[in-house]
């Protein structure tokens, strides 16, 4: 049976640590616990936001005026080159998972924070590589009917930073199978543990932050595209451009308001350097998107999703 909380603190509960509370609270693993949260939370007619891993995410101060269902670890369970996890485990625990189990295709995502379902929403990626290339079925639930329902990886309509589940959230993940290929046990948990190490070394991966707070631009200036890669000594991938580049070419590596600073070895990292309220982090953000598309013309958009604005 679920437990139903009133009033509990969401800061702790996320990467960024800052925000107010839910008025109403649950934690859930599997289908029938969440039917469960979710038929309360019609039954009290009280808005829901679900949540796992806390990762791209930004409470306001106000909190949640309603009931926040927290999915949580539902296990692993692998069999032959198939790997199926529940949405609250974490994402680098399917990595580890696969690459003990000589599994090749997902090691490039290790050390993304957050959960697998919320990787699955937000088709997580890194280095060349994001989550819904490797997705063969994920299993989801409507919100208001209860049905669960299967879908391939066509109709998960896999993009930048998004899928059909960011576009449609009356659909809760639950679980997901992703297919991979066979490799060597120790060359994948040592590309794992590489590409953990890369990230660390742009970024430490224990700060007070929600990951990357803007998506990469399409930039069609070519002059721009040259200053990058003089810049950088790096050829631009495709149509984008870093926003972390981009924010820093218009000299606000280490801006600070309140408690919110923009990070100064990763400029698309917005941190709470103590006591940072919502506040701060959406005035210091607006900064940035005023500064870039008055100065080059290029409109940003977040990948972190506010919740209770």
């Amino acid at each position: 049976m679920v437990t139903v909380r009133k009033n509990v603190p969401l800061a702790p509960l996320t990467t960024f640590h800052v925000g107010g509370k839910a008025d109403y609270f649950a934690e859930t693993t599997g289908a029938l616990e969440l039917a469960e949260a979710i038929e309360y939370a019609e039954n009290h007619h009280l808005p829901l936001f679900i949540l796992s891993g806390g990762s791209n995410i930004l409470f306001s101060d106000k909190g949640f005026a309603g009931m926040v269902i927290r999915i949580i670890d539902s296990g692993i369970h692998i069999s032959g080159d198939t790997l199926i996890a529940g949405a609250g485990v974490p994402l680098f625990d399917v990595v580890r998972a696969a690459g003990k189990a000589g599994l090749a295709g997902i090691e490039r995502l290790a050390g993304i924070p957050g959960s697998f379902g919320g990787a699955i929403r937000g088709n997580a990626g890194a280095f060349g590589v994001e989550i819904g290339d490797a997705i063969s079925t994920v299993k989801g639930c409507m919100r208001v009917s209860g049905i669960v329902k299967e879908y391939n990886q066509r109709a998960c309509e896999f993009g930048y930073r998004t899928s059909l589940f960011k576009k449609n959230p009356t659909i809760i993940i639950l679980s997901a199978e992703i297919r991979l290929a066979p490799g060597d046990r120790r060359t994948l948990e040592k590309i794992a543990a590489d590409t953990a190490a890369a990230r660390e070394a742009k970024h430490p991966q224990n700060v007070r932050c929600a990951g990357s707070f803007f998506m990469n631009p399409v930039v069609k200036d070519e002059h721009l595209r040259e200053e990058f890669a003089k810049d950088t000594g790096m050829t631009p991938k495709g149509d984008a451009l870093p926003a972390g580049w981009i924010i820093d070419h218009v000299g606000l590596r280490g801006k600070r308001i309140g408690g919110a600073m923009i990070s100064d070895r990763h400029p698309n990292y917005l941190i709470n350097i103590g006591a940072a309220t919502a506040e701060d982090v959406i005035t210091l953000a607006s900064l940035v998107k005023t500064r870039v598309r008055d100065e080059l013309g290029i409109r940003l958009k977040e990948e972190v999703q506010f919740v209770g604005f």
